[in-house]
């Protein structure tokens, strides 16, 4: 088997990308007066996650790299390193990213390492490096275990993981409209992703793709961005502070208080932890489920429409 692999740190490299174009789109922005707007705090608070994400990354990255690597040990499949090994390797990858989001969504002890990225109220190229501390935390690594065991070496995953990471930075931004009808219709867009950051009930949950938006039109998860429903950015209910201690860690502290709150039955304390975003044992709060149920309850002439498709949000509506 191929144990010693190498590929280039293509996200290191990518970071003078990452600022130059930061910079054109706030020179845009500035000049043309439109394409979304800067906040100096927002944007310094981005900055600051995407500095904290790389650290812990180095910090605690070795236990994602042993992890794989006694995988690797294990199984007795070596797929090579060919360019269609790499190529499928990375249409693989981005499906994997694809449930790895959507989970994020759905469980909140995953979506505690996600929320973060969301928490923003604005839209644009600082936004995609608003990046999780706590990744590790979530044990979400288990879903790359499958690439490795069919063949695909550690080094390779990774190395397509730093390639769909690249990718995704250029669709945070309002700068760009929609792109041609058939790039749409097969990779993800800055126009498919700003529905995926909206609050919108029509948007929630929807628009999971890293690369390729097929997906979420194969699972069912895809919304089109409206031109007459602009989305609206941030969290349902949206923290209203720049620190980033607390975007980090907010609803790390939120899951544990509900852990520990007097009077709870196991079952109760468990779902606190792996129940969607917003599930409550009294039903205080909303899950995105109930949020489009109580719009469509009030608009019912939405039933049917991009992102009110689901035939049981109709019946609860």
């Amino acid at each position: 088997m191929t144990d010693i692999l190498t590929y280039p740190d293509v996200v290191s490299w990518a970071v003078p990308f990452f600022i130059a174009a930061i910079l054109i789109e706030f020179l845009w922005i500035h000049i043309r007066r439109q394409g979304g707007r800067y906040e100096t705090r927002d944007a310094v608070t981005s900055l600051i996650m995407g500095a904290g994400s790389v650290a812990s990354g180095i910090l605690l990255g070795f236990i994602a790299w042993s992890f794989f690597m006694v995988l690797w040990e294990i199984t007795p499949l070596d797929l090579g390193t060919s360019i269609w090994v790499i190529l499928l390797c990375f249409v693989l990858d981005d499906l994997r990213y694809y449930w790895v989001h959507r989970f994020g969504h759905r469980i909140r002890w995953v979506w505690a390492a996600h929320v973060n990225h969301h928490s923003s109220q604005h839209y644009n190229l600082t936004t995609a490096l608003r990046q999780t501390w706590t990744r590790d935390f979530t044990f979400i690594m288990l879903l790359r275990a499958p690439l490795i065991l069919v063949g695909f070496h550690p080094a390779m995953v990774l190395f397509v993981g730093g390639i769909n990471l690249i990718y995704q930075f250029w669709i945070h931004t309002e700068a760009i409209g929609k792109m041609p009808r058939w790039f749409e219709a097969v990779m993800n867009t800055p126009s498919h992703h700003r529905v995926h950051h909206g609050r919108n009930p029509r948007y929630l949950d929807a628009n999971y793709a890293g690369v390729f938006i097929i997906w979420d039109k194969m699972f069912g998860t895809f919304v089109p961005e409206l031109e007459e429903e602009k989305p609206d950015y941030g969290l349902v209910q949206n923290l209203g502070t720049f620190n980033p201690l607390r975007v980090a860690f907010h609803e790390w502290v939120a899951i544990f208080r509900d852990l520990f709150k007097p009077g709870l039955t196991f079952r109760e304390r468990l779902l606190y932890a792996v129940a969607p975003p917003g599930w409550s044992h009294d039903g205080s709060r909303l899950t995105s489920e109930q949020i489009k149920a109580r719009h469509l309850a009030r608009h019912p002439e939405d039933a049917g429409s991009p992102g009110f498709t689901n035939d049981r949000l109709v019946r609860n509506g």
